[in-house]
């Protein structure tokens, strides 16, 4: 005789089998794939979207106008009053004369008036005297010659040849006027107009005509901090982690401890800056827009992501190891270093390269402790003033200029493919080393 048990397991056995009732529990299983699908549909589609426009924007920035003249290198220009030609008479020559007298040449004008004076020295940046000076340093038998060079095209004439200034509109309304775009025009038919890749946005500094502005202070100003945060932080942050998972006593300090060190890890980055600003500008007296002062305080705010994913990594090895170690008479030194860090290391990889990735993005900080410096020189030591990545991306998109968009674009791409890679480094690393117990 069936009891109660059996006859209640017969009825669910039964209403499981129901036919509809697995119709409706297939139907609310394809519904879930659904929305996962459309989920990731959207996410994909936003993530299209944001690195397309930022590709579509910022490809340009990666190649730069440039105008090819027969620079007259006359030696009457590099004589000093004594008529001799020194290394100072060279660096104090009038470059940028030459320039104009051989776009003049290539104009054919002869005696220009004013107003064609005024629109000519429009086509050429400001830097052309650091190009042409830069040429005869490198070479002085220059002198004397006449010397083919190409020479950066002002940043309104790059515009226009990469489409960013539309001809069709009044000329009141537009950057060029109709006598510069027939210049353009001549220049261009005569094969003297020519855009090559953009050296310059990685060599040169801070600038306020966008051809000449580049990303080479801000990506040496990122390498020492990088430098200093690997330095400081993976150290320390290892150290304390190792600390906190082996020899840590479990009692009320090293829980406040934790809770601290899980709190600085959700802490804003500006509070980081502040703190940065307080200690080590007013304290220390370090000096503000170094590279040192941006390194230390993206080690502070790198440093509990670094002791919660070492801890986590120590953590996953398994007990077997550390008591193996014990039973051949290691002791709790030599079990850490010989045993546990080793096999912990693809985890301490992962979590230090994440680490990283999030100091080298971060802008808050670095803008309260100065980083926002108008530097042109390279800095040589992490006392030097400097910017970061981040910060010039924010410097350029604050700036009028219709140039600066793209180059905007085109440093936020840059930026991207060094996070790109440090967390591809990450995914490699970790799938290399790691160890399935």
């Amino acid at each position: 005789m069936a009891t109660i048990e059996d006859t209640m397991t017969m009825a669910a056995g039964n209403k499981l089998n129901d036919p509809a009732l697995l119709r409706r529990r297939y139907a609310a299983e394809r519904r879930f794939q659904m929305y996962g699908i459309a989920a990731l549909g959207i996410a994909v589609f936003f993530l299209v979207v944001l690195f397309g426009s930022i590709i579509a924007k910022g490809w340009t920035a990666f190649l730069q106008t440039s105008i090819r003249l027969d620079v007259v290198l006359d030696p009457a220009e590099f004589r000093n009053a004594d008529g001799e030609i020194t290394d100072q008479s060279i660096r104090l020559a009038d470059y940028t004369k030459m320039a104009r007298k051989a776009l003049q040449s290539a104009l054919g004008l002869d005696n220009p008036s004013r107003p064609e004076t005024r629109d000519m020295r429009a086509l050429l940046s400001r830097g052309v005297d650091v190009q042409v000076r830069a040429a005869v340093e490198a070479d002085r038998s220059l002198i004397g010659l006449t010397v083919p060079m190409w020479l950066l095209a002002n940043g309104n004439v790059d515009a226009l040849l990469k489409g960013a200034i539309d001809r069709d509109i009044p000329e009141d309304r537009r950057q060029l006027n109709d006598r510069q775009l027939g210049w353009i025009d001549k220049l261009a038919a005569e094969g003297r107009v020519e855009k090559h890749f953009n050296t310059g946005l990685f060599t040169f500094g801070a600038s306020s005509q966008p051809e000449t502005a580049g990303l080479g202070v801000a990506l040496i100003g990122s390498f020492f901090m990088m430098l200093i945060v690997a330095v400081v932080a993976v150290p320390i942050g290892v150290a304390a982690a190792a600390y906190l998972e082996e020899f840590a006593p479990r009692n009320v300090f090293t829980d406040i401890i934790e809770v601290n060190i899980n709190n600085l890890a959700a802490v804003p980055s500006i509070v980081f800056g502040l703190l940065g600003l307080a200690v080590f500008i007013n304290f220390m007296g370090l000096p503000r827009s170094a590279s040192l002062v941006g390194g230390l305080v993206l080690s502070l705010m790198t440093l509990p992501t670094v002791i919660i994913a070492t801890r986590a990594a120590i953590r996953a090895v398994p007990p077997s190891i550390r008591e193996a170690a014990y039973g051949v008479g290691a002791s709790k030194m030599q079990t850490l270093f010989h045993h546990v860090l080793p096999l912990a290391m693809p985890g301490i990889l992962t979590g230090t390269i994440i680490g990283l990735v999030q100091a080298l993005g971060e802008t808050a900080p670095l803008l309260m402790i100065g980083l926002v410096a108008f530097v042109v020189d390279y800095p040589t030591t992490p006392m030097d003033p400097a910017t970061a990545l981040p910060v010039q991306i924010y410097m350029w998109a604050s700036s009028a200029e219709r140039g600066f968009v793209e180059r905007t674009m085109g440093a936020t791409i840059v930026l991207l493919m060094f996070l790109f890679v440090m967390n591809a480094a990450a995914v490699y690393l970790r799938r290399k080393y790691e160890r399935k117990w």
